[in-house]
């Protein structure tokens, strides 16, 4: 395991000649040339451990109609995936840029994301389509034949997945989910409190995964059920909760399970391994003595910009101090006053549908 050194550089503080473009410089005869010419532009780099590339984002904000594909596109607000390219090895990084992609289309409030790939790609093909991307064109170059694939914002398949990062917030189901600091910045690494350093992170599924799962064993988790919204409230560590403890995140149910419902460990592993906090050692544990026996499996949708401590949730938002803060429903205004506070509400409004 690596640690997570997600950064942001200029192109030309990139050396063209890492062996990590290489397939790219295969697949498109002007990349190089293309690529010098970037100079100060700036793309999302993953390095490991030892300072080497192992994923390359370059994302393009425009404005108007797609015109070089077949079909054009319609004019709109879109942002290009220019380049993509990670190197696999198990961690799913793939998804950490997919998610890195859609926030930075939700900062800039575009309309759509699209992408041109090879179809021999098929692995990051499958990738985009999970998340909503549709075949809308092909565009012919001197480099052969690509698929055009098209994510509209503007447009909801009610489902949880395919609409992420969109929150289904019309379905009026909404909670709030308390986590430990330990547990809570290892599961979310974009939603760091200032004071944490991005060191506790590594590259490994449950951090760069889009989908999480958290067992639990507290009180009322049993109703939760697919499209219910998750605020998670990370709890105090070492100040005042009424003033350290903070509301980070806002997720979606995709699944709840029972821990009884896994005939064997083996099954349990492999429905839980890949995108929890846990070690397998962990949740061998757990399937014996079945302390924790809710499985929730949900999608990681929006760090808060802002975010509201306790003191604010009781005196703003009406939550009272005296109850069990583990695990609690609040109303559709409640949450909206929430995203309200963390300056969050206008940048939502467009996420945000009828289920």
């Amino acid at each position: 395991m690596h640690d997570v050194l997600l950064g942001f550089e200029k192109f030309k503080d990139i050396s063209l000649n890492d062996p990590f473009f290489d397939s790219l410089k295969s697949d498109y005869g002007e990349f190089a040339e293309w690529f010098q010419k970037k100079g100060d532009h700036q793309a999302y780099t993953f390095r490991d451990a030892a300072g080497l590339l192992d994923g390359f984002l370059y994302l393009k904000q425009e404005n108007g109609p797609v015109a070089d594909t077949i079909p054009p596109l319609r004019s709109s607000h879109r942002l290009k995936i220019g380049t993509f390219k990670i190197n696999p090895h198990g961690t799913r990084l793939g998804e950490r840029f997919i998610k890195r992609a859609f926030d930075v289309a939700i900062h800039l409030r575009v309309e759509a994301l699209y992408v041109t790939i090879f179809s021999k790609h098929s692995a990051l093909v499958d990738l985009f389509l999970r998340y909503g991307f549709v075949q809308e064109a092909v565009k012919h170059t001197d480099n052969g034949k690509e698929l055009v694939l098209e994510r509209r914002l503007d447009l909801v398949w009610n489902d949880v997945v395919r609409d992420y990062p969109r929150v289904p917030i019309g379905v009026g189901r909404h909670f709030i989910l308390s986590l430990y600091p330990q547990w809570h910045s290892r599961l979310l690494p974009d939603s760091l409190l200032k004071t944490e350093s991005s060191s506790i992170l590594q590259d490994i599924s449950h951090t760069n995964s889009i989908h999480k799962i958290y067992l639990a064993a507290m009180s009322g988790i049993e109703q939760l059920r697919r499209g219910d919204t998750l605020l998670i409230y990370r709890t105090a560590d070492g100040g005042s909760a009424y003033y350290t403890s903070v509301v980070t995140s806002l997720c979606v149910v995709e699944e709840l399970t029972n821990i009884n419902n896994f005939a064997t460990v083996e099954s349990f592993l492999a429905y839980c391994a890949p995108y929890s906090i846990f070690s397998d050692s962990e949740l061998r544990t757990f399937y014996q003595n079945k302390r924790y026996p809710w499985v929730i499996r949900f999608t990681y949708n929006l760090a808060l910009s802002k975010r509201p401590n306790r003191k604010a949730l009781i005196e703003q938002i009406g939550i009272s101090a005296n109850m069990y803060w583990g695990f609690f429903q609040i109303s559709t205004s409640q949450l909206e006053h929430i995203l309200q506070l963390s300056g969050d509400h206008e940048k939502t409004r467009s996420l945000v549908y009828s289920s």
